[in-house]
């Protein structure tokens, strides 16, 4: 039986630079990372019709979709346990938030699912000028993708995922985005897993929490 491979769960806001450090991992880690995050579950996955399925933003924007999402949550974490119980290494870049009861219960189960298997937490930080800024530059792959607006004043649902996506704010690792660049912040993660991990682990503590009320 193959030894597990190592997971890396990159948490962040949009246009946080998680795509990137992701890349920069693929690109100078040993062995081989399958890339199974946000990006390529919804951009390539998910139907039309269901998007942008676990991508949707805290405050229930689109509630038509909320029954879904729980759901392909978890069918991405049953995809990086199965990956990773195969042997093969997994950097997965998501959002989580718990701000409204149907997200509430996702983070605690998507720990679970990975129960047993080697997992570093990191979480993405980004400061918000830098994220509107990001935003406000655009990409040519993803126009109308990302909301846009003042840098001094961004608008409410980006502050939103702001204020969110780090709570309850467990994890093994923190990276600063704009402080570091991604082939830096991939260093620190290589640093940090070579050191081994530090029982209990982000996800074995967030596997115990129960959702906020």
């Amino acid at each position: 039986m193959a030894q597990p491979g190592q997971i890396v769960i990159l948490n962040g806001a949009p246009r946080s630079g998680k795509s990137s450090v992701a890349a920069a991992i693929q690109d100078t880690f040993e062995g081989v990372w399958m890339n199974l995050g946000v990006d390529v579950h919804v951009r390539h996955v998910t139907p039309l019709k269901v998007r942008p399925g676990i991508g949707l933003r805290p405050g229930g924007d689109r509630p038509e979709l909320a029954a879904m999402v729980p759901v392909l949550y978890a069918a991405l974490y049953e995809s990086v346990a199965a990956h990773s119980r195969l042997g093969l290494n997994v950097v997965v870049d998501v959002g989580h938030h718990q701000t409204d009861q149907w997200s509430r219960g996702i983070l605690a189960d998507s720990a679970r699912r990975l129960a047993g298997l080697p997992v570093l937490f990191v979480g993405v930080h980004c400061p918000v000028a830098e994220i509107m800024r990001r935003r406000n530059a655009g990409q040519s792959d993803r126009a109308g993708e990302y909301l846009t607006g003042d840098e001094e004043a961004p608008p409410e649902p980006i502050l939103r995922w702001q204020r969110e996506v780090h709570i309850p704010g467990i994890y093994d690792l923190e990276i600063d985005t704009g402080r570091l660049s991604p082939p830096q912040c991939a260093k620190a993660i290589w640093s940090r897993l070579r050191s081994g991990a530090v029982a209990p682990t982000a996800f074995e503590r967030l596997a115990l929490t129960p959702p906020p009320p």
